[in-house]
């Protein structure tokens, strides 16, 4: 996926978790869209830095960098959705490219992808950006408003260190 596709998808996706983080459509719902859009958008273009250096598609784009996001804002406090963006830009270069990416970079040089991906330059590619953006906001929407019914994430939340 180039740029303009992950831009896309962020901003796509940061509107829509404000409106499903807070559904109400009153002033607090924009605070929780620019909350939630800024940080996502730029978690999203953070694994093209490596672009500048090292391999693009390897050195930024796998799991143990993933991992270093989910983790800063449970240790730090601070960065909360930026997790969100890096991980829709795996999804995309996975699903919406036909390179993938190297998840388990650097133990394996391997790329991943999804069989059906487009080019970067398609003209199919702002299409499966929003057909990716639409499965991930239903996936987001499930996690916070279905889950909960059938698990304690009270129970869950307080094992987390604050």
């Amino acid at each position: 996926m180039n740029k303009e596709g992950h831009v896309l998808n962020a901003v796509l996706l940061g509107i829509g978790l404000g409106f499903i983080l807070e559904p109400s459509g009153t002033f607090e719902t924009l605070r929780t869209i620019v909350a939630v859009t800024i940080p996502v958008t730029l978690g999203a273009l953070f694994p093209d830095v490596d672009t500048a250096f090292g391999k693009h598609r390897k050195t930024l784009h796998n799991l143990p960098v993933l991992g270093i996001f989910v983790a800063f804002p449970l240790l730090f406090a601070n960065l909360s959705y930026v997790w969100i963006g890096v991980f829709t830009h795996y999804v995309l270069d996975y699903l919406g490219s036909r390179r993938g990416i190297a998840l388990f970079y650097p133990l394996s040089k391997r790329e991943y992808g999804f069989p059906s991906g487009v080019t970067t330059s398609s003209r199919f590619a702002n299409v499966v950006t929003i057909v990716v953006t639409a499965v991930e906001l239903a996936a987001a929407f499930v996690i916070v408003h279905v889950l909960p019914e059938y698990f304690d994430l009270g129970a869950i939340a307080a094992m987390l260190p604050v």
